[in-house]
């Protein structure tokens, strides 16, 4: 008996040796591949994921450091506009100093050629005045003085009083 076990063993021995070759031929032939697809199939889809991951990634970072840029550019353009327009309100002030300035002097100018014109008039006018009065007296001096000494100097002080009083 320990003979026909030992050949039943070896007999039982090839012939599972045998299905399990065959078992794994078809599994080969009929599981292996679809499952190593299937298995490959999921790697390059995790691959792909992962690649359009990465580039949805740099994709992000580029639009933050664009973004970043144009934000930069941004307040550099409106720190130059706010210096310009700065720069324009003190031109703007300073010519308006300028204007109103000039147009001061104008007027001061104006109106010291005005009082100086006046000036000039009055005095023109004293003058005549003067001449006038001096014409006058003049006149009754001569007149007088044809009568008398007493009567010229009192015809004299009598006119001075007048002038005195105008």
């Amino acid at each position: 008996m320990e003979k026909l076990l030992g050949e039943f063993s070896l007999g039982l021995f090839f012939w599972q040796t045998l299905l399990f070759v065959a078992l794994l031929l078809l599994l080969k032939k009929f599981a292996w591949k679809p499952i190593l697809d299937a298995v490959n199939e999921r790697e390059t889809s995790i691959k792909d994921s992962l690649s359009a991951a990465e580039k949805a990634r740099d994709d992000m970072e580029a639009v933050q450091a664009d973004n970043k840029r144009i934000l930069k550019e941004a307040r550099a353009e409106r720190d130059a506009l706010l210096a310009e327009a700065k720069t324009a309100s003190v031109q703007i002030v300073n010519q308006a100093k300028e204007d109103a300035k000039a147009a001061a002097d104008k007027i001061t100018a104006q109106a010291q050629e005005t009082i100086q014109n006046e000036k000039i008039a009055a005095i023109n006018e004293l003058k005549g005045q003067v001449a006038s009065l001096s014409i006058d007296i003049a006149e009754k001096v001569l007149q007088t003085e044809l009568k008398d000494k007493a009567t010229q100097e009192q015809l004299v002080a009598q006119l001075v009083n007048e002038i005195a009083v105008k």
